[in-house]
């Protein structure tokens, strides 16, 4: 066809070429002069989907499945394209905005041919889908899956959802992605939109806040771009106006800039996740007197400290115990799967005959959870032959109200959240996600500056959808807007108010290391495709000897299968594989914990100065790329100049005769050898076959103490983190601490 046909549609950045076919045919980035299509595709730019066929032809010349048909001509009226589709006649109207630095498309409506529909009583037209953007983008070095942006040193190519309602995504194919996005029943059809955004790199997130504040949406570029970003926080699930000193005391020990608060610091809770959904006057702690005053009072010391604290709640939760289950279900929570009754179902029957056939309903046993009026019952199996029914049923499971039931009622299995089962989910359709949104506006509002997301996948699918804006649903009414928000999980449109997140749950300290390599260390590369960080995790604060975090053993340290709790290397590792990276961490706090171990305020004191470092960006991007293999370990030192200095430094696991309480680590500056030393669960002294004027003994790098001559060599106490620098060669230092003796 003619280039003359052609519609070009172009500002300061774009020019978008389609032919009159529907056929992308170029696209542009005019301050970069590079083509970003792969043009040789010959995809057409927007289609249309049916469940099946409706007119009468078509359904008769066609198979009866859901059916895509692909534009085949578009012509343009001002700033509308007039589509045409292969084989049916309905043609669809699209809007398109040409602003200085991004092209906005979005789905207007629909032209329908009236003799198509006029026979079906039906309301048209049937479209289950519209793709209203669809183009075969270059591969390029990067590609940020969660932002939909393909981009390398010079231009970036995305196409990015300006409301929750677009369904935005792409295809991988082998030399390109198809980006593309659409517009869904059910969830919106007309209105739905999102930019075209193609510009040269060192632009691209100036023009996405652009499109942010042209679509007040929330400023997720502004969010990224501020102080606290980075800032990693003191995450407490206790904290109350009568500890919040105690707490506040840790943090300040640790250098947290921020500090996050479990909703069980504020509520009473029952039964794990059974209470979600109280939040009301009369749900606060016994330790708020005062209720909300006293929350603002304590938040205003945390705020008086030089701290910012945050709020971690499940907004998608709803409790077994809290008042929307008990005693009548709320009808809005939700069901995964709807049954008919068959037969009347009475308060004495133990069977329930329904309609549909229950094959693969729900059969883990704290999830066979039916609600049937405001009652809950529970099952134990199901028949798959007729008469279809659920067996072993019993009537008024978490205390609800017993009743009776005519046929043809419907009811269904209860999303029961697959976490513990304490709770169930929202069905998002509802307006209950509002009403607990503003239950949790009314907390964070008395004070709180950021948001921890949590269970953020509980929700009824499509996911894409309700995922984001179920968090957006709670987002829009936080006064003043969070600094920075994180969350459990992410779909597309989250990228705007998601500042990063994802933090991973606690790894114990025999894994600690090797899980940031697995976890963290892989995703963080991929994240930063998506201008964006993660939380390198939730860390858990283990004493020595304990199996469980939130136990307090002590055990020999000998023994193969003792724990060594949490220790400084470890903090030490993953504090510095997350700061190349730009990203936080989050540390799980225990008062218990930190009052019974030896080491915390060796623990503390290396959060304390790499929070510093990530506070002052001093590390170089040098430094960075060096963090960045997983395999070699770093210190961070304090040196003789009282400056920061990084330097590598390596285990030596035959300490002491491989005593596990025994932990060393050398390294090599410009001035000799050194080992950096410490007792993992305790104190004592160390016997080193060393003469005293071979090694000098310091508490810091610098700070020389005094140790005592035996005729074995020296003795030095190792009841905390210390350094030992001498002139003899490294092999030298190694041996005489593998020759070592705990005393």
């Amino acid at each position: 066809m003619s280039k003359f046909n052609d519609i070009i549609i172009e500002n300061d950045q774009i020019r978008l070429v389609v032919g009159s076919d529907g056929i992308t045919k170029s696209l542009v980035c005019k301050s970069t002069y590079e083509e970003c299509l792969a043009v040789e595709e010959e995809i057409a730019i927007f289609s249309v989907t049916h469940s099946r066929p409706f007119n009468n032809e078509v359904k008769l010349a066609h198979p009866n499945k859901e059916t895509t048909f692909q534009a085949n001509s578009i012509k343009r009226e001002g700033n509308h394209l007039i589509v045409g589709f292969e084989v049916i006649t309905d043609k669809a109207i699209v809007e398109i905005k040409e602003a200085p630095n991004y092209i906005y498309f979005s789905l207007k409506d629909f032209i329908l041919e009236h003799e198509d529909y006029a026979y079906l009583k039906m309301t048209p037209p049937p479209v289950t889908e519209f793709r209203f953007m669809q183009l075969p983008v270059r591969n390029k070095k990067n590609f940020g899956e969660w932002m939909n942006v393909s981009w390398d040193d010079k231009t970036a190519v995305s196409v990015i959802a300006t409301s929750p309602y677009a369904r935005v995504d792409f295809e991988r194919r082998k030399s390109f992605r198809l980006l593309n996005a659409d517009a869904v029943k059910n969830v919106k059809l007309r209105g739905t939109g999102a930019a075209l955004v193609v510009s040269p790199t060192n632009k691209f997130l100036d023009i996405i806040d652009e499109v942010e504040r042209d679509f007040n949406l929330p400023r997720g570029v502004e969010s990224r771009r501020g102080d606290m970003i980075n800032a990693s926080y003191y995450w407490s699930s206790d904290c109350t106006p009568e500890n919040v000193d105690e707490h506040i005391n840790f943090a300040k020990q640790g250098g947290f800039r921020t500090m996050l608060l479990y909703y069980t610091c504020i509520f009473e809770t029952r039964r794990g996740y059974g209470t979600c959904g109280n939040y009301d006057a009369c749900d606060y702690r016994k330790e708020y007197p005062n209720g909300r005053a006293d929350l603002v009072a304590m938040l205003d010391k945390i705020k008086a400290a030089g701290i910012t604290p945050g709020i971690h709640f499940l907004q998608t939760f709803i409790g077994f115990v809290s008042r929307y289950i008990t005693p009548v279900v709320d009808p809005r929570v939700n069901l995964t799967r709807h049954f008919t009754l068959a037969r009347p179902f009475s308060e004495n029957d133990t069977v329930i005959y329904t309609e549909e056939n229950p094959e693969d309903s729900v059969m883990n046993e704290p999830c066979r959870v039916l609600r049937i009026g405001g009652e809950l019952v529970t099952y134990t199996g199901y028949s798959t032959e007729p008469p279809y029914c659920f067996t072993g049923v019993e009537h008024g499971a978490y205390e609800t109200n017993i009743g009776s039931y005519p046929a043809g009622l419907i009811f269904g299995i209860l999303d029961v959240c697959e976490f513990g089962a304490t709770s169930v989910y929202i069905n998002q359709y509802t307006n209950l996600q509002d009403e607990i949104a503003d239950k949790l506006a009314d907390v964070y509002n008395a004070g709180f500056r950021f948001v921890y997301y949590d269970g953020s996948e509980g929700t009824n699918p499509p996911y894409d959808f309700h995922v984001p804006n179920a968090q957006y649903r709670v987002f829009k009414k936080l006064s003043p807007a969070p600094l920075f928000t994180e969350g459990a999980a992410k779909a597309h449109f989250s990228w705007h108010f998601l500042s990063g997140g994802n933090a991973f749950d606690v790894f114990p300290p025999k894994i600690f290391k090797n899980k940031i390599r697995q976890f963290p260390c892989e995703e963080a590369p991929r994240m930063a495709q998506d201008f964006t960080r993660l939380n390198f995790g939730w860390w858990g604060y283990w004493v020595p000897g304990a199996s469980s975090r939130f136990e307090w053993l002590t055990d020999n340290g000998d023994d193969p299968n003792w724990e060594p709790g949490t220790q400084p290397d470890m903090f030490e590792f993953g504090t510095s594989r997350a700061a190349a990276w730009d990203c936080p961490i989050a540390l799980q706090v225990n008062l218990a914990g930190f009052a019974k171990h030896p080491r915390t305020p060796d623990n503390f004191e290396v959060l304390r100065r790499w929070e510093e470092v990530r506070a002052n960006k001093w590390l170089t991007q040098a430094q960075k790329d060096s963090l960045k293999d997983v395999d070699q370990e770093h210190i961070l030192l304090i040196n003789e100049q009282k400056d920061y200095e990084l330097i590598p430094y390596y285990e030596l696991t035959t300490a002491a005769g491989g005593n596990k309480n025994v932990r060393v680590f050398t390294f090599t500056r410009c001035d000799g050898n050194y080992a950096v030393y410490w007792h993992a669960s305790g104190g004592g002294e160390l016997e080193l076959p060393l003469a005293s004027n071979d090694a000098v003994f310091m508490d810091e790098i610098g700070e020389i103490i005094t140790v005592q001559s035996t005729a074995a060599g020296v003795k030095t106490p190792i009841c905390k983190r210390r350094y030992v620098k001498t002139q003899l060669p490294m092999d030298e230092l190694v041996k005489a601490f593998e020759q070592a003796k705990l005393v």
